[in-house]
């Protein structure tokens, strides 16, 4: 029954004070849970209280087999054994233990030890702390091999009183010195007040100081930092301390350096974080040593110049309520590390500007954000332009360079022009009608195009045109097609009108009355003009024109003569006029063409206009014989019939003063006399024939000796070398190129695998045919012994800049030349077209730049001839 009452209580959680009634109210039934005693423990610290057997204390005759209960712990943990650690408890005390029997089998089924826990205060021992410490637990100074002191006692400061809270203090706010606390705990039942006194050494913590970090822009003037004192940056700080490089730049050198080169490091190590640390030793042996690290922070400014903006994208009024908006800023030529950026951008709309900051990421040099669309809300340009972009990583030593980074967003009105003024002057058949819109619209200069329909007596559904607006004034033209019947009742409406630069469209209700003219029939008009001399009139005569009576008639003369939009009244009998064009308008002798412009029916105004029917005829001159002459050629200019004067299709060569076969432009020339005339294609007139002398002269092609290209380079042959194994009639003369090429003296070295061009030059300053030489400078006997420099100082000083290994290239032609540094690296592959080195690796990176340190490096020189080993050897790089 009771270990079901205590398993319900248990896992109900009830209270224990309605256990406790309940047990108590078993109490009229027999005993057999023992009598209640009581027992008092002064001194806690000895063993035997590490295991108290409770059942032992009842009184009278308890029966095995009951529970034990600690009243002090919740009903969940309240069943123990009945076997008490009495050093388990905490605080000096009374503490109560129940024994339950079950109910059925007693009445009086309940006893209760009392357990009167006396003062503690621990066995006391002396601390040593740092004056670091903000908060000490005086309860740390008491002998741990010991059991604790019990936790209920007070402390008092014997010293000072001062940052004492409880069992804690503030060794940080009391400084240096001893300090002495004492711990009571009061008397219990027989047990008497203990106290423990402890005493507290506080020692003093050595100050690195409080750091300020270096903040630089590499874009200012490095140098002003090349001798910084570390110790500036700090505040506070106890002297004598010593400074390390945490970042190896090489700037701490000694234990007493506390300077660095900003420039020097910005040199050699670029843009970065660059630590170092601020160490004073401790003077005592409680604190350790005290240090304080200081960042050098150099950055580089990043270079948006060049970057785009695009705002996507211009809308129409109409779409205001729902339209949304993206931006795209695209980097410049520069680099841009992708990260994490807060970009800065106004929108000014001419009337207000917004100042807005968004915050993401460019990637791949480019940065998306979309544009809250309750910044654009009305018709205008609202212009975006990007005013700070700072990569949120950064520590902001720089201000990065922007240049101009905008883009212009149209919100576009829509075309309105129901109220517009449409002007449409009658029009004569088979002519655009002229259209003017003006008045009352809000149409802005550019591009429009609109829709319209025609009605009455010409009809056309859904027909568009464009037209230029400006100043608020627009022309253009019905086309003709649309209106060819005649009549004053066709209806102009126009129904739809696009803005073709913003595409914005708007419905339109405008129309205007157009009238339609007849024109003159003009359509077999016909001329007929005859060519004449100079000085003669010329007559012209018209037909075709159908029941016209009297016209004016606008013409022009063109090429030879010119006369422009002269004017004829003329007479028309039975389809047919005539006029007279004067001599004196005719003054030039060739070509010349009529040009009947236009027809004007002088009854209705109405005009047959770009006609452009013409009629040519000639003026014609007599041309005169060609002026004598002769000419000289070389054979090598394969001069022909083209190159003599005077040339033209109108002039006819032969090679007989009587034969008629002409002679074509490409006929080749030889020495001779040749006859020219002058033919008037158009007329037939033609000129007499003039003698014409040419004499053609020749040279012959220079002769090169057997193997007379060969030579060797240790003996420096020159052109005269050269010019001694040819053969010439004449004077021998060399040059660089075929075509276009220098003159070479006869003293110049000759150039290895180079080509040489030899000309006979005649005593009439006739060239000959080219001879064509490529000289080989490698016919040289080997030579045991040639000269390999041990160095070189590559200082740019113009003395000793390279190392090569002179004329290896005639002995050796083939050669190849290694050089390695001491660590085997390969630096440097040459041969006959790289002889030289430098001082840069080309197959190897090795010192800053590619540029080789001084030092020994070691050369392998492969002679690619016969059997011949490589040479081995050593050189020095001093710069």
């Amino acid at each position: 029954m009771l270990k079901k009452l205590l398993f319900s209580i248990k896992n109900n959680f009830v209270k224990l004070s309605f256990l406790c009634f309940f047990l108590f109210s078993l109490n009229s039934y027999s005993q057999c849970a023992g009598e209640d005693a009581s027992i008092t423990i002064c001194d806690i610290q000895n063993p035997v209280n590490q295991s108290i057997d409770l059942f032992a204390l009842l009184g009278g005759t308890p029966a095995a087999g009951g529970t034990w209960i600690d009243n002090s712990r919740p009903l969940e943990e309240a069943i123990f054994n009945g076997i008490l650690n009495a050093q388990t408890i905490k605080n000096s005390g009374i503490y109560t233990f129940s024994y339950v029997q079950d109910p059925s089998e007693c009445s009086d089924n309940v006893a209760t030890i009392t357990v009167k826990i006396g003062p503690y205060t621990g066995v006391p021992s002396n601390v040593s702390i740092c004056d670091d410490n903000e908060s000490f637990n005086l309860f740390q100074a008491f002998d741990g091999t010991q059991l604790a002191p019990l936790q209920n006692g007070f402390w008092t400061g014997n010293t000072t009183p001062v940052t004492l809270s409880g069992n804690t203090i503030n060794p940080k706010l009391l400084g240096e010195g001893n300090y002495s606390y004492t711990y009571t705990i009061p008397a219990l039942d027989t047990c008497p007040e203990q106290s423990a006194t402890i005493s507290v050494s506080i020692f003093r913590k050595p100050i690195s100081g409080f750091k300020t970090d270096f903040l630089i822009c590499s874009n200012t003037n490095l140098a002003l930092h090349n001798n910084l004192n570390l110790n500036d940056l700090l505040a506070g700080e106890d002297a004598g301390g010593k400074w390390t490089d945490l970042s190896g730049t090489g700037q701490i050198t000694s234990t007493i350096d506390n300077r660095v080169d900003i420039q020097a490091i910005y040199n050699t190590f670029g843009a970065g974080i660059y630590s170092y640390r601020y160490t004073v030793a401790s003077t005592n042996p409680i604190c350790t040593n005290s240090f304080t690290d200081v960042k050098i922070i150099i950055e580089d400014p990043l270079d948006f110049t060049g970057s785009t903006l695009v705002i996507n994208s211009d809308i129409c009024e109409n779409e205001i309520t729902t339209a949304t908006y993206s931006a795209t800023l695209t980097k410049g030529p520069q680099p841009v590390p992708n990260g994490n950026y807060d970009v800065t951008y106004t929108i000014n709309n001419g009337t207000t500007n917004q100042l807005i900051t968004v915050n993401g990421n460019f990637i791949n040099g480019i940065f998306s954000f979309s544009v809250d669309p309750a910044y654009l809300q009305a018709v205008a340009d609202y212009t975006f332009t990007i005013t700070k972009i700072v990569n949120t990583s950064y520590y902001g030593a720089c201000t990065n360079i922007l240049g101009s980074i905008t883009d212009i967003l149209h919100i576009n009105p829509l075309p309105r022009i129901n109220n517009a003024t449409l002007t449409i002057p009658a029009v004569c058949k088979g002519f655009d009608a002229e259209v003017q819109l003006s008045g009352d619209t809000n149409l802005t200069d550019g591009d429009y195009r609109i829709t319209y329909n025609l009605s009455g007596d010409n009809t056309a559904t859904n027909q568009q045109l464009d037209f230029t607006v400006s100043g608020g004034v627009a022309d253009f033209v019905i086309p003709v097609n649309l209106i060819p019947n005649v009549g004053v009742n066709t209806v102009f409406t126009v129904t739809n009108i696009v803005n073709l630069t913003t595409g914005c469209t708007n419905s339109v209700a405008l129309a205007k009355l157009i009238s339609v003219k007849a024109l003159p029939n003009v359509a077999a008009i016909a001329l007929s003009i005859n060519s004449i001399c100079v000085g003669q009139d010329a007559t012209v005569q018209l037909s075709g024109l159908g029941s016209l009576t009297n016209i004016t008639i606008d013409y022009s003369l063109s090429d030879s003569n010119v006369v422009s939009n002269n004017n004829e009244t003329l007479t028309v009998t039975s389809g047919k006029a005539n006029f007279v064009i004067p001599a004196s308008m005719l003054s030039n002798t060739g070509n010349t063409t009529f040009t009947l412009n236009s027809v004007l029916d002088n009854s209705n105004g109405c005009s047959a206009i770009a006609l452009n029917k013409t009629k040519a005829f000639v003026v014609n001159v007599l041309p005169a014989d060609p002026t004598p002459n002769s000419f000289v050629f070389c054979r090598t200019d394969m001069a022909t019939i083209a190159n003599l004067t005077p040339n033209g299709s109108q002039y006819q060569w032969f090679d007989s003063v009587s034969l008629t076969n002409v002679l074509s432009a490409s006929t080749v020339l030889v020495s001779g006399t040749y006859y020219v005339k002058e033919v008037n294609s158009t007329t037939g007139c033609e000129s007499g024939r003039t003698a014409i002398s040419v004499t053609v002269n020749e040279s012959n092609t220079p002769i090169l000796e057997t193997a007379g290209e060969i030579f060797c380079g240790l003996d420096n042959p020159t052109i005269q070398s050269l010019s001694d194994k040819v053969t010439a009639d004449d004077t021998l003369v060399w040059f660089d190129a075929l075509e276009n090429g220098n003159q070479l003296s006869l003293t110049e070295f000759l150039i290895d695998g180079m080509t040489y061009y030899g000309f006979n030059l005649s005593s009439t300053n006739c060239y000959s045919e080219p001879l064509e030489v490529t000289v080989s400078l490698s016919n040289c006997e080997e030579t045991p012994d040639f000269f390999v420099p041990d160095g070189f100082s590559p200082n740019n000083d113009g003395k000793n800049d390279v190392f090569r290994i002179p004329d290896i290239q005639f002995i050796y032609p083939d050669f190849t030349l290694e050089i390695y540094n001491r660590y085997g690296n390969l630096l440097f592959r040459g041969n006959k077209n790289k002889p030289e080195w430098d001082g840069r690796n080309s197959d190897y990176k090795v010192g800053i730049d590619g540029i080789a340190p001084n030092g020994v490096y070691f050369y392998v020189l492969h002679l690619n001839k016969g059997n011949k080993k490589p040479i081995q050897g050593s050189l020095y790089l001093n710069r």
